[in-house]
């Protein structure tokens, strides 16, 4: 069986550009191009649905992390309508002190409907 491994990794690299964004204009973009219109995100810090909300969440974490980036932590796997993949919070010197795990499913226009996130490795306090 073949799987169309393309539209995973497509909706999985617009998540990390939204959750990259530098600026209100370019998050509001890029969530919108990643999310479906009643999108929702979900981990164990947030439940939150709608692009407004979903931006309030990379916000804060921007706030929380300042100068940190997110990224892949290795292959994206999926089937049918979901697909899950690693990330990681680094900082400019490369650590990376928070790391997770998302589960995705993707509406039929490839954009996400749903992410449900887990927190594999947070710093102490945080």
């Amino acid at each position: 069986m073949s799987v169309n491994t393309d539209r995973y990794e497509n909706a999985v690299a617009r998540y990390f550009e939204a959750w990259n964004a530098a600026g209100p204009e370019e998050l509001e973009k890029a969530v919108a191009a990643a999310w479906s219109a009643d999108g929702s995100y979900t981990d164990p810090l947030a439940d939150v649905a709608g692009h407004e909300q979903i931006a309030a969440v990379i916000t804060a974490a921007h706030e929380q992390f300042p100068g940190f980036t997110f990224r892949p932590g290795g292959a994206v796997d999926g089937h049918h309508d979901t697909a899950r993949f690693s990330w990681e919070l680094v900082a400019g010197d490369g650590s990376a002190p928070v790391a997770g795990f998302d589960v995705i499913t993707l509406g039929e226009d490839g954009r996400i409907r749903t992410v449900l996130g887990f927190l594999d490795r947070v710093p102490a306090g945080a």
